[in-house]
This record gives structure tokens, C-alpha cells and sequence, in this order.
């Protein structure tokens, strides 16, 4: 990397950076007796993940690099309490069968200390049962199926993202109020993701749902295009869709349903609501008025242009990150993510075992990490595995998406 001048850009960032990791508590802890487990020493953490840097669901491929740059600027300015973060991140190609290959190689050769953001549902699905049988953390996966917050049959795994069901349930909600008569088509991943978004819509929609959904279809992630898809669903006479996709799908399904002429209210799920990977290629035009939810700050929005995180984090992507898009919401999310890790391993101190590594992970207490949007708070605890619990719906003005109504909670 060019050295820069003490007045440049890039030692500004660095300060910029390195405050923002004082104020997470990356600082010496006070001397307590060292414990290891796999992975940790005095000058090293292991960290393991599978990412789809190929494959259908390869637009998520920016999480892990960003999430690789971060540790590396954490290690730059000394790691945590003196140790480096090694973040190992394979390539799983979104294949369930290649995702159990790179995990075993993770736990048994690398001996990682836990695994990190591992990606997608179908993934992380078939290496559900061996890390746990391993007792292996398997933190904050980047993925909101609903099966990961269940300590009592799965203690080690936790998840990141809103649930799905949690998800499905605010849309079905948002219409049963503002929309009660609608005529309702559903596209869906066929898969757990999809099957677990769906039946959130189905739960929340309740005895009305017989009546409001008129058409369902379904796609496989191996599938070229969901174009034939839109057109049944938009042969069945619906006012409303609901777009349950990964972002090739979702760009696809929104370029197809407007250039077919079809206008329904469009509500397209969080995970393919990327300004930068899905609504860009697209077309910015064709997005007009879709719905999604959120829960950390759109890159994308000009109320955050001065916030000091989003000034923060652009100055990291600047420096760290300078191949990511900005617009990219992923590459928010996934610095979001990487915070959250530091936070966790800062808790665990000296005692860096499996068992205290997923005490800390699951014993999160209010923490408000900066990109959250505003009054949002991450908690966990032994029998609540769940850590996001708020949401905002928002809609797409052409250039944003636009928060609306409050904050709402996903829990009675």
C-alpha cells in the first residue's frame, strides 16, 4: 500500500478507524488467567467462514471481503488485546455439499476458534448438525432462517439477520391494515430460505391468507432466469407481489414484472433489496415504490451523508475496501456483522474457549452498534437466540429507500 502523508486522505481514515475500535472496547483487558480452546493463542484467532465467491449467490461475495479487509485494518492498529484476527474465508458456491467440504476443513485442519457469518440458508443448513455435534460457535450467520434461534436443540448456532418468519410476518401485517382486499402473488426461493420467508407472510396474513393469495410460484437458485415465473403470477390478476429472492433473482423479477407492464405493489424481501447489487441492475426506474424493511442505515439515503458512522464507514471503504461498492448495502451489513464479532471476542477477554466465546454471543445486552438505525438494540440471552427484533418498512424513491412509520418490533 503507497505510504500517505500525515495530511492525506488515508491517515485520516486510519483515526477515523481507530477511534471507532476504542469505542467498541478493543483495548488490553486487565490481566486474567488465559484460557485457549482451538485456535486462539497469545498472538493469533482463527476464524472460519464459507461465502459463495462463486455460484448463483455470488453478489454476497462482498461480505466476506469486506469483513476480510476489516480484520485487516484491526490488525493494523494492533488486533484485539494484541492478538490478530485470522479470518479464513472459503469459497462454498452456495452448494450445500461444498459448504460441508470447507467446513470440515475449517474445524478439523484450521482448528478455527468458531465460524463467522457463514452464508446462506441451504449452506448453513447442512453443517448444522456436525458443528454442533463438534460444539463448534457458529456465530451470526448471514442468513434470517428462523430455525437458528433454537438453543435447546441447537446451542451453538445463532444468527445475524431479522428471521425470515419475523420478516414475512411485518408484510402481512402492513397489508391486512393498508390493504385489506389485496390479490396477492408470491415468488420463492425453493429451499429453506424461501419456505421459511413464506410461511411467515402465510402466518402473519392468518385465516385472510386463503383468500388474499391467488398465485404462488417457486424457482430453483440453478435456474437461468424467473421470467416465466412473473408471467404466470402476473396471468393471475394480482394487485400485489411478494418478491421472496436472492439478488439475481430479485433484479430479474423486478426488471421482467415492469417491463411486462405489471403494477402491483411490489414488496421485495431485505436480502434482495440492494440498491448496488439488485435495484441498479434492474434499473434505478423500475424500482419506483417497491417495499422492503430495513434495520440498519441505507449507504444510499442522504439523511445519513453526515452521520459519523456512515462518514466512518466510508472513509474504511475508501481505505480498506476501495473494490466495494458504496451503494452496496451488503457492504454495510457486513461491517455491521464484523463489529459485532469484535464485540464478542473483546467480552471473552483472556479466556478465549469455544465455551466462553458462545457465553459472551449469546449474553448481548442493549448493545447499539452506530449503523443500526436509530433506537435499535441487539440483545441475546441463553434462551433467546434471536439478536434482531426491530425493523422499519421503507420504501424505493428512485434513488433510496425511504424509511417510514416507526420502528416496529418483531416480538408481542
Amino acid at each position: 500500500m503507497r505510504p500517505t502523508s500525515p495530511a492525506s486522505p488515508g491517515r485520516r481514515t486510519t483515526l477515523v478507524a481507530g477511534a471507532s475500535l476504542l469505542a467498541l472496547g478493543v483495548l488490553p483487558v486487565q490481566a486474567q488467567q488465559k484460557k485457549y480452546g482451538p485456535g486462539a493463542s497469545d498472538t493469533e484467532i482463527k476464524l472460519g467462514q464459507t461465502m459463495p465467491y462463486s455460484g448463483p449467490a455470488s453478489a454476497y461475495a462482498t461480505i466476506g471481503k469486506l469483513q476480510q479487509a476489516y480484520f485487516k485494518m484491526l490488525n493494523e492498529q494492533g488486533g484485539i488485546n494484541g492478538r490478530k484476527i485470522n479470518l479464513i474465508s472459503l469459497d462454498d458456491g452456495y452448494s450445500p455439499p461444498k459448504a460441508v467440504e470447507q467446513v470440515r476443513k475449517l474445524v478439523e485442519q484450521d482448528e478455527v476458534l468458531a465460524l463467522f457469518q457463514t452464508l446462506g440458508t441451504p449452506s448453513n443448513s447442512a453443517i448444522h448438525k456436525y458443528v454442533n455435534a463438534r460444539k463448534v460457535p457458529h456465530l451470526f450467520l448471514a442468513t434470517g432462517a428462523t430455525k437458528w434461534a433454537d438453543p435447546k436443540n441447537f446451542p451453538w448456532t445463532i444468527g445475524f439477520n431479522l428471521s425470515y418468519q419475523a420478516e414475512g410476518v411485518i408484510y402481512a401485517k402492513y397489508l391486512l391494515k393498508n390493504k385489506p382486499n389485496a390479490k396477492v402473488a408470491i415468488l420463492y426461493q425453493n429451499d429453506d430460505y424461501g419456505k421459511d420467508l413464506l410461511k411467515g407472510v402465510k402466518d402473519g396474513l392468518g385465516a385472510q391468507g386463503a383468500k388474499l393469495i391467488v398465485a404462488e410460484a417457486s424457482y430453483e437458485v440453478t435456474d437461468p432466469t424467473v421470467d416465466s415465473q412473473i408471467v404466470t403470477l402476473q396471468g393471475s390478476g394480482a394487485d400485489t407481489f411478494i418478491n421472496i429472492t436472492t439478488p439475481k433473482f430479485a433484479a430479474q423479477a423486478i426488471r421482467k414484472a415492469y417491463d411486462s407492464g405489471w403494477k402491483p405493489l411490489h414488496i421485495v424481501n431485505n436480502v434482495g433489496a440492494s440498491v448496488g447489487s439488485v435495484l441498479t441492475p434492474a434499473g434505478l426506474d423500475k424500482s419506483v415504490g417497491l417495499l422492503t424493511i430495513q434495520y440498519y442505515k441505507d449507504p444510499n439515503d442522504p439523511q445519513w451523508k453526515e452521520d459519523p458512522a456512515m462518514l466512518e464507514w466510508r472513509a474504511f471503504m475508501g481505505r480498506f475496501y476501495k473494490d466495494g461498492d458504496p451503494k452496496d448495502a451488503s457492504n454495510l451489513y457486513a461491517y455491521i456483522a464484523a463489529q459485532l464479532m469484535v464485540h464478542v471476542i473483546k467480552a471473552a477477554g483472556n479466556d478465549l474457549t469455544r465455551e466462553n466465546v458462545m457465553k459472551q454471543a449469546t449474553g448481548i445486552k442493549n448493545l447499539k452498534l452506530p449503523l443500526l438505525l436509530p433506537g435499535m438494540a441487539l440483545n441475546t440471552s441463553p434462551t433467546d437466540y434471536f439478536l434482531v427484533k426491530q425493523a422499519q418498512l421503507s420504501k424505493f424513491t428512485g434513488t433510496q429507500w425511504a424509511g417510514f412509520g416507526d420502528v416496529l418490533s418483531t416480538v408481542d
